[in-house]
């Protein structure tokens, strides 16, 4: 994974091609946002140590660049996302009443949102396209922007965060290695799993 990537870790265009990464995995969710945010972090380990001299000479992303690039994308994406929802009208109204899974999360969210809670958005940020259902579903049920943007906010830097730390952690462990961003990824889809269980599980009845 490094040694494909290499030349882009090792340039200042990795904060603007993270970030662009990030901002549409909103409408493709396919898109390896997560990927390439671990494996810059990995490269941002790796250059600590270049004493060793595995890494090339040149740029070596920053921690704090990659965590604020990234959740600044995610919150942008987010809201490009809702407010096409808030604006999509009729049809768009029809899509989601056809989608078990919007129609859920929108109910769900809006509820969460109701009562001063926005865990939901947290949550979801890290599960496969719940970040997707959960921007739409606000803005089709036009949930006011600050009731969501603030956990939006909360989503995007605990995401960001999270992925910078497996990357740059399992980079200093185990080295710029496939085996360190292997792990890393590994860890960030159980959290993705995890947070779709939490979101798939009917509401506790008061």
């Amino acid at each position: 994974m490094l040694e494909s990537v290499g030349a882009l870790t090792g340039s200042p265009w990795i904060y603007a091609v993270v970030a662009l990464s990030v901002l549409l995995d909103v409408f493709l969710p396919v898109l390896p946002s997560g990927i390439l945010v671990i494996t810059a972090a990995t490269a941002a380990a790796a250059g600590t140590g270049a004493a060793t001299g595995q890494m090339p000479e040149g740029h070596v992303p920053d921690i704090l660049s990659l965590i604020l690039s990234a959740a600044t994308a995610s919150v942008l994406g987010d809201l490009v996302a809702y407010r096409l929802a808030w604006r999509g009208g009729k049809r768009l109204d029809r899509a989601i009443a056809r989608s078990r899974r919007l129609t859920g999360a929108q109910e769900r969210l809006g509820a969460a949102l109701s009562r001063g809670g926005g865990a939901l958005v947290v949550i979801a940020r890290f599960a496969p396209a719940g970040r997707s259902v959960v921007s739409l579903g606000a803005g089709a049920a036009h949930r006011r922007v600050r009731e969501f943007l603030p956990w939006s906010v909360l989503a995007g830097l605990t995401w960001a965060a999270y992925s910078v730390a497996l990357g740059y952690f399992g980079g200093q462990w185990l080295g710029a290695t496939w085996l360190a961003t292997a792990v890393s990824i590994g860890a960030l889809f159980a959290a993705g799993a995890g947070a779709a269980y939490l979101i798939r599980r009917p509401p506790a009845e008061a």
